[in-house]
């Protein structure tokens, strides 16, 4: 599983010229999944999404978590974390999770990230969505989780 977490002062995802999700602050995350991911990853992932302390405090030190800034969550689906350039000019996809395996791991990670409190806004998985946001710092991390690691 692959996040890419990006700490934002707003964000949104409109899909067909409707929008669909909006945040103020908080963190925009595009997730990616692969064949072998199971319900241990998404936990361990929505677990350190929520945990992390990327907000300044006082003394301008990422010290502060969602939960004290009172920080929301956008959460869009990405299979093209998985595509793998490596050879020729036209990107490989066949590392990224079919979408019989794929929308129940969103699915399970969204209400995952649910439960641990923030306001969770989403893109549609598997539709043409069109992203914006201010990157606060900028601010970014590739957060993975190798199936079956520790």
């Amino acid at each position: 599983m692959r996040v890419i977490l990006q700490r934002v002062s707003s964000a949104s995802v409109t899909i067909d010229g409707t929008l669909r999700g909006r945040i103020g602050r908080g963190f925009c995350l595009l997730v990616g999944f692969t064949h072998a991911d199971t319900v241990a990853e998404v936990t361990w992932m929505a677990e350190k999404v929520a945990g992390l302390r990327l907000f300044s405090d006082a003394e301008g030190k990422m010290n502060l978590g969602l939960a004290e800034v009172q920080g929301s969550l956008l959460v869009v689906s990405q299979f093209t974390l998985y595509g793998d350039a490596e050879k020729g000019r036209r990107p490989s996809f066949i590392g990224a999770a079919r979408p019989e395996v794929a929308v129940p791991l969103y699915a399970r990670f969204v209400a995952e990230l649910q439960v641990r409190g923030p306001g969770v806004e989403t893109g549609e998985f598997g539709a043409d969505m069109q992203v914006e946001l201010v990157n606060d710092g900028p601010v970014t991390l590739m957060l993975e989780r190798i199936p079956g690691g520790s």
